[in-house]
C-alpha cells in the first residue's frame, strides 16, 4: 500500500500548499466553513462563542480480508471455530465547543455506542453476539498557531478518558456469559493522549484543508491488553454553490497498529477477533458530502450535514472483518457571544 500512500500525501501536500489569490477574511459562516461532518476538530471559534452538535455514525462489515484480499469462510473454519459474518456499528455523539479566548477553543464530546455482529459455527449454526454503552469521554483543546486572511492553521491536543466498558459479554453456542470480541468493546481501557494539527485555506467559491491526528495508546488496561496507536490523515475540498449549501469531496488514510498483549479471557482459538495477530490495518476511504447553512433569521447559525465514506483501498494483518461503508449525519448550531 505504500505506493498508494505516496500519491495521497503528495495530493494533501499539494492541496496545503495552495495560495489563495483574494483578500476576503476565512469565515465560518458559510456553508463550506467547516470540514465535512465526520472531520472532528476541524476549526476554531472566536472568544466567548459556544457550539453545540450532534452526529450519528453508523459503520458496516461484511465478510473477512486476508492482508488485502477476500478470504473464505471453508479457509477460516481450518483454524478458527466461527467466522464473522457482518456487522454494523453504530455511534451517537454529542460535542460542545467554548472559546474562552481568541487563541484557544475547548471541545467535549461523549459518545453513545452500540454494536451487532452475526457469525456463523463451524457446524454451520448462526448467532448474534449485541454490545452497546455510553464511549470513552474526549477532551481537547484547539490553539490557533497561524492565520492569514484566507488561511489558518491550529493545533489539536488532547486526551481520551476511559469510560467505556470493556468487559462486554454477551451468550453464544460455545458459552453463556461470554467476553465479546475486541471490536464489540466500547472503549479503549486506557487513557490515551491525542495530538493533531489542521490547516484551512478558503476562496470566494471554495475552501479546503488537512488535518493530521495521533491517538497514542500508551498504558496496558485492566484486562492487560492496549490497543495499537492510531494515526490518520484527511484531506478535503469543497464547493460553495450558494449561501445555503455546499458540496464536499474527501481523501482520508487510517493506519490502525496492533493489539498488544491480550484479553485472557478470550480464546484465540475460536474466532479470528479473538486472537490479536488478527489486528492492525491500513485503509484509504474516499468521501462525498453536503452541507446546509443558515446564514440569517430564527435558526442563523444551525448546520446540517452528511457525508458518506468508501473503503477505496484495506489491508489488515492477518483476518479480519472487511468494511464495506460508513455514514456520518450531523446538526451544528453555534451561539455568538
Amino acid at each position: 500500500m505504500s505506493h498508494y500512500l505516496f500519491f495521497l500525501y503528495i495530493t494533501l501536500f499539494v492541496s496545503a500548499t495552495a495560495v489563495a489569490q483574494d483578500q476576503q477574511n476565512w469565515s465560518a459562516a458559510r456553508p463550506d466553513g467547516h470540514a465535512p461532518i465526520s472531520v472532528m476538530g476541524d476549526h476554531t471559534h472566536h472568544k466567548g462563542e459556544v457550539m453545540f452538535s450532534y452526529k450519528y455514525m453508523p459503520m458496516w462489515m461484511k465478510g473477512s480480508l486476508q492482508d488485502s484480499d477476500a478470504i473464505a469462510e471453508s479457509a477460516i473454519f481450518q483454524n478458527y471455530m466461527a467466522a464473522p459474518q457482518d456487522m454494523q456499528m453504530n455511534m451517537h455523539m454529542l460535542g460542545s465547543m467554548f472559546a474562552p479566548s481568541e487563541n484557544v477553543t475547548l471541545v467535549a464530546m461523549v459518545n453513545y455506542i452500540s454494536n451487532t455482529m452475526a457469525l456463523k459455527t463451524k457446524m454451520g449454526m448462526g448467532f448474534t453476539t449485541q454490545s452497546k454503552g455510553f464511549g470513552d469521554l474526549t477532551l481537547a483543546a484547539l490553539v490557533n498557531m497561524f492565520k492569514l486572511p484566507h488561511q489558518s492553521i491550529h493545533a489539536i491536543a488532547g486526551v481520551s478518558i476511559p469510560t467505556g466498558d470493556i468487559d462486554q459479554r454477551g451468550n453464544t453456542p460455545m458459552m453463556n456469559n461470554a467476553q465479546l470480541a475486541y471490536p464489540m468493546q466500547l472503549g479503549s481501557g486506557t487513557l490515551d493522549p491525542i495530538l493533531g494539527i489542521t490547516y484551512l485555506g478558503q476562496k470566494a467559491y471554495y475552501s479546503w484543508g488537512v488535518q493530521t491526528k495521533n491517538t497514542f495508546r500508551i498504558y496496558e488496561n485492566s484486562e492487560k491488553y492496549r490497543l495499537g496507536n492510531q494515526f490518520s490523515m484527511v484531506g478535503w475540498g469543497a464547493i460553495k454553490a450558494s449561501d445555503y449549501i455546499s458540496f464536499s469531496g474527501s481523501l482520508r488514510y487510517t493506519n490502525t497498529q496492533s493489539i498488544i498483549g491480550k484479553d485472557a479471557d478470550l480464546n484465540p482459538m475460536l474466532m479470528p477477533l479473538f486472537n490479536t495477530v488478527n489486528s492492525g490495518r491500513e485503509q484509504i476511504d474516499a468521501g462525498v458530502g453536503i452541507n446546509f447553512y443558515i446564514p440569517k433569521g430564527v435558526w442563523k447559525n444551525l448546520r446540517l450535514a452528511t457525508e458518506l465514506l468508501l473503503p477505496v483501498l484495506q489491508q489488515v494483518d492477518g483476518v479480519q472483518m472487511k468494511n464495506t461503508s460508513m455514514a456520518t449525519f450531523g446538526i451544528q448550531y453555534a451561539l455568538h457571544h
